[in-house]
């Protein structure tokens, strides 16, 4: 068994805007504030992800699971072709880079407006508990998000901490997770299948992993 975390206090308010990538992510920080008493709800919007197939498994499964713990779950538009307008010109660039910025600077931005909008005074995501991804990038992106609006913060707790990486991967194979292969935008799934390629792999197949799942039966 993994270390158990902390018991966390939410800082600067009482009522808590979580922005969630997808249930895997999300899952260890929404037990852990059911336990804290915190009082949240969650955000769904993340029109980087592609193809449509794709993002409906990670939302609908996301809801699932807000609906087990009875929290409240914001479906926020899908509006792709705002993500494809924002991301002209960066196609090819890596992992982490300047589209990334990008893709995290909208979807907080969306996010921290509809805190201020709603009365939330603290907003977080779960994209850092991934140790996939860059999280002085996300947090730097969370914090532009929240500065125009002056009662408005960002929590910046590390995630992946006391045990919350361990955690995330027990949770999401109790609970079978959908398991993503790629991060989840039309380039990232490309790079992700060109990679594999050079690896003599298969192609990403869309809705076949899960965790606690057997693998697949090697050749």
């Amino acid at each position: 068994m993994s270390a158990q975390r902390k018991p966390l206090q939410l800082p600067g308010g009482d009522r808590l805007l979580l922005h969630s990538c997808c249930a895997p992510c999300s899952g260890e920080l929404m037990e852990a504030f059911v336990v804290a008493g915190i009082d949240y709800s969650v955000f769904f919007y993340n029109p980087n992800i592609h193809p449509l197939k794709e993002y409906e498994l990670r939302k609908e499964e996301n809801i699932r699971f807000a609906q087990k713990h009875g929290v409240p779950f914001i479906d926020a538009d899908y509006d792709t072709d705002h993500w494809f307008a924002r991301a002209k010109g960066m196609e090819n660039e890596p992992e982490r880079g300047i589209r990334c910025t990008m893709c995290f600077d909208m979807r907080f931005e969306r996010t921290a407006l509809y805190a201020h909008e709603h009365g939330f005074p603290v907003m977080t995501t779960s994209l850092g508990i991934s140790r996939w991804k860059n999280m002085a990038q996300i947090n730097d992106s969370g914090q532009r998000a929240v500065a125009p609006y002056p009662g408005l913060s960002y929590w910046d707790y590390n995630w992946r901490k006391d045990g919350g990486s361990q955690r995330m991967i027990e949770i999401s194979k109790r609970e079978r997770f959908y398991q993503q292969e790629y991060c989840g935008c039309v380039y990232s799934l490309r790079d992700t299948n060109r990679h594999r390629k050079a690896q003599g792999r298969e192609r990403i197949q869309l809705g076949v992993m899960f965790y606690g799942d057997d693998p697949p039966a090697s050749d």
